[in-house]
């Protein structure tokens, strides 16, 4: 039995080669708003996001990556952020636990 359980899903991260590029194959093709927002830890640091419904597509530019991230980040590829009420060193100490290792 698990000893934590996911809420829902916070947000997707897409790796890619240019925002432009894809900001506006997903905005004129899939009709996703386009964000701007900056780092709640650095102001000077601007972010980009696709939001569609109640969910959120937060988007890298390749070698520009955003602490955290995944750990072999390549163009076209995805992280996804989890929302559990379970404190975090709470579920690291449950996925050690269970043979899991990052």
């Amino acid at each position: 039995m698990a000893k934590f359980a996911v809420k829902s899903l916070d947000h997707l991260v897409l790796t890619v080669r240019s925002i432009p590029e894809t900001v506006a194959f997903y905005t004129e093709h899939l009709g996703m708003r386009h964000e701007i927002f900056t780092s709640p830890l650095n102001q000077s640091i601007q972010r980009h996001a696709l939001v569609f419904g109640a969910q959120i597509i937060n988007l890298h530019g390749f070698t520009r990556e955003f602490e955290p991230k995944a750990q072999n980040v390549q163009p076209g590829s995805a992280d996804l952020c989890f929302l559990t009420e379970t404190n975090v060193d709470q579920v690291l100490q449950a996925l050690r636990e269970a043979g899991l290792r990052s």
